[in-house]
């Protein structure tokens, strides 16, 4: 009787299937009824067979559950079925807190790939890298592996360990690594201050919320510091939500600007994101800086920058995830999260597979050169001087020394200033004219 009940459950929900299916594409209507009930049909013979012949008897919630996790991985890498555990965590990642080790990451090119270490988090203080192939998990290959199977495997308690082995292609190097879970705390704003010649560095590390709202703070903060010039740097950042990318992208562009449309295959998933009409920030020369951690979100940002012609894009080749994935919960708490449309930059460029392609190509390699002759006598004379009456200003002047030399030592950093610099010397050049 329990197999005939959820037989016929699945007969009617293989017709109420068809009719949303028909009402979404009438002029398939018909034939999409009949092919999608033939196959719901032929789903729930093979559920029947399971129910009464399998050796042990399976809880049909696990059973749905596991049909819909198939089905929702084998559209796409990044389309997947969430329980109610998983989806609460999900939530929970959207407002910057959650337990893990603090990467993103994807399938690509059929591996478990870092898209990015997040700054701060165990991941990024152990020395993962954005593009590491992530090989075992805990000793277990990760051949054929999911995005939720692998989201299950490395989240845990925190204070609990997990061992990862990863493929690094660059190098050449298989490398282990065990790690130790933590409750990841993110803030969206990692740095901002004034780097040298008036330079403003913001470094933005995800997209939530709240990311918006520190932006405007953080720029409005150095624009009292004499700030005529930004890099914004979205190196690692692996993204985050759509609507906070429009937002941040808007703030550097003039009302009415495109910043990304989003394709899909109805009318409810075709968009297009224009600036609107909130305070700006239009009246300096900004560098954005990317990387292949630069994916999603900072892809909508740095693409938009680039084709209105606002600002320009400095590094290397960003990660090209641009589609969009939708959250639509269920009513027993669970969710899926489904590709539903795919973004384009304002000139109508795809991202998805694509990414962005800087303006300037600067590696990401450390600039090899000697540093500079007397830093550390400086930094010396700065530590002998602590007993002085202005000693008070030694630890500013040590760790000013200390910034100027990692600023010397990042290829992109330095890069994007020297940009900046041109660009206001040429500024004052023409203006004298």
């Amino acid at each position: 009787m329990r197999v005939k009940n959820l037989l016929l459950w699945f007969t009617v929900l293989g017709l109420m299937l068809a009719l949303s299916v028909g009402n979404g594409m009438c002029e398939k209507a018909s034939s999409t009824k009949g092919k999608m009930y033939e196959q719901i049909q032929l789903f729930a013979d093979a559920l029947s067979v399971v129910q009464s012949d399998y050796v042990e008897e399976v809880d049909a919630k696990d059973l749905i559950y596991g049909a819909l996790d198939g089905m929702l991985s084998s559209l796409d890498p990044h389309s997947q079925f969430m329980d109610p555990d998983m989806y609460k965590d999900i939530k929970v990642e959207t407002e910057g807190e959650f337990g893990g080790l603090g990467i993103e990451i994807s399938i690509k090119d059929g591996l478990l790939t870092i898209i990015a270490p997040i700054a701060g988090t165990p991941a990024d203080k152990i020395g993962l890298k954005a593009g590491d192939r992530i090989v075992r998990i805990e000793d277990e290959s990760t051949k054929d592996i999911t995005l939720h199977e692998a989201v299950k495997k490395l989240r845990g308690k925190a204070g609990t360990e997990v061992t990862v082995t990863v493929l690094r292609e660059a190098e050449k190097k298989i490398l282990d690594f065990t790690i130790t879970r933590a409750i990841i705390k993110i803030e969206s704003i990692k740095d901002a201050k004034i780097l040298e010649d008036n330079v403003a560095y913001i470094r933005l590390v995800e997209f939530q919320e709240k990311t918006p709202k520190d932006l405007r703070k953080a720029l409005n903060k150095l624009k009292g510091k004499g700030m005529d010039s930004l890099i914004l740097d979205l190196r690692n950042n692996p993204g985050g939500l759509l609507n906070v990318s429009a937002d941040v992208a808007e703030q550097f562009l003039p009302v009415g600007s495109v910043i990304v449309s989003t394709k899909g295959r109805i009318k409810q998933q075709t968009a297009v994101y224009k600036s609107k009409g909130k305070k700006k920030y239009l009246d300096f020369p900004m560098v954005v800086l990317v990387n292949g951690g630069s994916a999603s979100a900072s892809e909508i940002v740095a693409g938009a920058i680039q084709d209105n012609k606002r600002g320009i894009i400095l590094g290397t080749k960003s990660f090209g995830k641009g589609s969009v994935q939708t959250v639509m919960p269920l009513k027993d708490g669970s969710a899926l999260r489904l590709t539903t449309a795919k973004y384009f930059t304002p000139s109508d460029k795809a991202i998805h597979g694509e990414g962005i392609m800087p303006d300037i190509i600067v590696e990401e390699r450390k600039i090899i050169q000697e540093k500079p002759v007397d830093i550390f006598k400086k930094i010396e004379k700065v530590d002998s001087e602590k007993e002085k009456p202005d000693a008070k200003h030694s630890k500013e002047q040590k760790i000013e020394l200390e910034e100027k030399e990692k600023i010397e030592y990042d290829a992109q950093l330095r890069s994007a200033i020297d940009v900046l610099k041109g660009i206001k010397t040429y500024e004052k050049i023409v203006s004298k004219k």
